[in-house]
């Protein structure tokens, strides 16, 4: 009979491992698949806040006429442009003026090159919405622009 118990004894001692080493898994599963799903929640943040911060679009200033550029080489640039406000802003039109001053400043002297390439215009707009972003933002910190459209895009 000891022979028999040894038996025994040995076949359940493979079964218990068995059984521990699925529970390790289980349990392993279920804490690594809990982080994940928590960091998820957690990284994403908190939907509505992410609309709140979002500016809500305003009135549109628009430029009345066209402004002609000197680019580099004796080339020129037509410039149109309106300027997208936050409704947090106002209801009134921006001064304009300020906005000119700031597109001749970005624009004049680029070369036409610079200008050919949808990656190159989009680069010296984003330069001249943060301009303008900066030039229009008020004491208190109240953003009144929010995106700028070209109206009129030519060089020459």
């Amino acid at each position: 009979m000891a022979k028999d118990e040894k038996d025994a004894a040995a076949e359940e001692a493979p079964k218990k491992s068995k059984k521990m080493l699925i529970i390790i898994v289980a349990v392993a599963l279920v804490v690594l698949v809990g982080g994940g799903a928590g960091a998820f929640f957690m990284l994403r943040g908190d939907s509505a806040e992410a609309e709140e911060e979002a500016p809500v679009k305003g009135i549109v200033t628009a430029l009345e006429n066209t402004l002609t550029l000197n680019l580099a080489d004796g080339h020129y640039l037509k410039l149109g442009f309106a300027i997208q406000q936050t409704e947090e802003g106002g209801e009134e039109e921006v001064d304009i003026n300020e906005a000119l001053n700031i597109a001749i400043e970005t624009y004049t002297g680029l070369e036409v090159a610079e200008l050919s390439t949808e990656k190159g215009r989009d680069a010296v707009k984003a330069e001249f919405l943060e301009k303008l972003k900066k030039a229009y933002t008020t004491e208190e910190g109240v953003e009144q622009v929010m995106d700028v459209y070209f109206t009129s895009f030519v060089t020459q």
